[in-house]
């Protein structure tokens, strides 16, 4: 039965105020059935074969206190945040309230020795974790995945899980990206709570916790880094599809790390985006698992200019900057489908990279990234106080001096005072980057942007190179260079695009923002760009003209080029798709 999400979301929408601001869906908020919400495997580079799907219909309320409430005051659908037009709440979360859920687990506890574990895709920003109202685990962090075994905590009966959040959005030191509870220009809705899928395995006593598989291309080999719930003699048995006509490479290993040599070379690239298949078990647990052959490098063309390199060939990187805000769902893609959608539209108007800006997405989204090759830039999420608009923003705009000039240990200007600020940054950094590098399809780290956060760029450098040397780190992008950077990264969205010759390879990490406004598919009446178009046929013309300016720097030197951006986000209306996804502004 397909169910009419507008008349659905009526009652919800009733309460918000009116004003400017409209409410869209794109096609896909439109078909979703409240049964059938992100149903997919949730984390494709480790995968079971079977789980338990907790995403769906459950009870919410908004609190003052930090105690459980007596009552609650009514249903969300998870993952969708409170603040989003798909979760049927659409009401903002305050940094002084608490926001809870709550929902009947459909398991109970075992009589053998399996283990059930508890996962939440991401959780917006502080949370803490109950079942049958015991505090079983907190988390602090609104980007990055958690689980936690709560089978001790189950009874043979009924079993409820609770979990309490809050949100400090922009008042606070914590990773935001470009959250704000006041949105506008560049800055949009803050969104809180569960945003991605929450699902349940039953897994063995002894089980795969992680599978890490890093290649190494010039060798031909893969080594495998395993962790293990609990130290074993047992060995685990790994086997390898390599593509051969040859039975798979089996291997049998009681080590944490193994490396293996491959029969098959078949390099993963955009336009041949192959993945070698990986099963691991031990014991009764097994998980699926892929890898790609590829190299990322740095390395001197014939006239001796340092070039990007995918398998030791240049490739000029033709990004697009991608903020993943959606209409309906803010954070949270309605579905799979709208995932793909984005990925390939970009690949079908000849955009070979993606730059995910100031957030990290779900695992999905990488995941089809490294099926369908698309080359990912991954920032990470910004934090820190209040950023200061003409010291970061202007300043470094308009003078050159500034930007190249400027020493990130002034913690003052940065508003990067907070001590606990920068170690809990930092480890989330460390964090992101142990979970991110399992997929290939990303070639670069970007820990800084435009200064909003920044402090010792170098030793954070210098920290991802040590932790992942497979990948290149562009350190500060936009300005306020420090010396470590693979990249002379720059902004330029005012005045004609340039090349400055340098010995690091140079990108023009954003241009463009051209802002066209398009009738029925805006959520705001203001709109916010770099330029503003008044036509179709002139925000096409534009595009051509800019994409042609880059054609000479390519030849000078330029390396890679980031157009912003892939869509409309409320009042800035310099996206190629519309908010809704529904209008491409260029002719495909």
């Amino acid at each position: 039965m397909k169910i009419d999400i507008k008349e659905a979301l009526n009652s919800a929408l009733s309460a918000v105020p009116s004003g400017e601001s409209a409410w869209l869906l794109t096609p896909w908020g439109e078909q979703l059935h409240p049964d059938h919400v992100l149903e997919e495997y949730p984390r494709p580079q480790m995968k079971r074969n079977s789980y338990l799907n907790l995403n769906g219909f459950w009870d919410y309320a908004i609190t003052e206190e930090g105690d459980f409430p007596c009552s609650m005051d009514g249903t969300i659908l998870v993952p969708f945040s409170p603040e989003s037009l798909l979760s049927r709440v659409h009401r903002q979360l305050l940094p002084e309230e608490y926001l809870w859920y709550e929902r009947d687990l459909p398991v109970h506890k075992p009589e053998d020795d399996m283990r059930c574990i508890l996962h939440f895709g991401a959780v917006d920003q502080c949370a803490v974790v109950f079942v049958n109202g015991r505090k079983v685990f907190r988390h602090i962090g609104g980007y990055l995945p958690f689980e936690m075994d709560i089978t001790d905590f189950l009874t043979t009966e009924e079993n409820t899980l609770t979990l309490r959040v809050q949100d400090y959005s922009d008042t606070s030191y914590h990773s935001r990206g470009k959250q704000m509870l006041e949105p506008s220009g560049m800055f949009y809705t803050a969104q809180s709570g569960i945003w991605q899928s929450v699902w349940l395995e039953w897994v063995p006593r002894l089980y795969i916790q992680d599978v890490l598989l890093t290649c190494d291309y010039d060798r031909s080999t893969v080594t495998l880094d395993l962790k293990l719930s609990e130290t074993t003699e047992e060995p685990v048995i790994i086997e390898i599809d390599d593509g051969s006509e040859a039975e798979p490479i089996q291997a049998e290993t009681t080590a944490h790390r193994i490396t293996i040599p491959l029969r098959f070379f078949r390099p993963w690239s955009p336009k041949d985006p192959y993945l070698y298949p990986v099963q691991v078990r031990i014991g009764t647990d097994e998980v699926s698992c892929y890898f790609a052959l590829r190299c990322f490098t740095i390395e001197n063309d014939e006239k001796n200019l340092p070039r990007i390199c995918l398998n030791h060939k240049p490739i000029f990187l033709n990004g697009v900057l991608d903020q993943g805000y959606w209409s309906d769902g803010l954070y949270t893609a309605p579905s799979d489908e709208a995932l793909i959608f984005d990925i390939k539209t970009m690949q079908q108007l000849g955009f070979n990279m993606i730059r995910k800006h100031a957030k990290l997405e779900c695992a999905r989204w990488y995941y089809h990234c490294d099926r369908l090759g698309m080359i990912v830039w991954q920032d990470m999420v910004n934090g820190g106080g209040a950023y200061h608009k003409f010291r970061m923003t202007i300043k470094p705009t308009i003078s050159s001096w500034y930007r190249n000039n400027f020493n990130d240990h002034n913690y003052l200007i940065l508003n990067r005072q907070n001590k606990a600020g920068r170690r809990e940054w930092t480890q989330e950094c460390f964090d992101t980057v142990s979970y991110l590098r399992h997929f290939p399809c990303i070639s670069t780290w970007v820990p800084f942007n435009e200064g909003w956060g920044q402090f010792d760029a170098d030793r954070i450098t210098a920290m991802i190179r040590h932790l992942d040397p497979t990948r290149l780190v562009d350190s500060t992008s936009g300005w306020f260079e420090q010396h470590n950077s693979d990249f002379h990264s720059i902004h330029i969205y005012f005045g004609k695009l340039y090349y400055d010759p340098c010995h690091k390879p140079y990108a023009i990490s954003e241009y463009g923002g051209y802002a066209y406004r398009v009738e029925n598919h805006a959520a705001f009446d203001s709109m916010y760009g770099y330029k503003t178009i008044l036509s179709a046929n002139q925000f096409q013309k534009s595009f051509k003209e800019l994409q042609q300016d880059l054609l000479p720097l390519k030849e000078q030197g330029l390396c890679a080029a980031v157009y912003t951006q892939l869509s409309d986000i409320e009042s800035e209306m310099n996206g190629i798709l519309t908010y809704d996804r529904r209008i491409c502004k260029l002719d495909m």
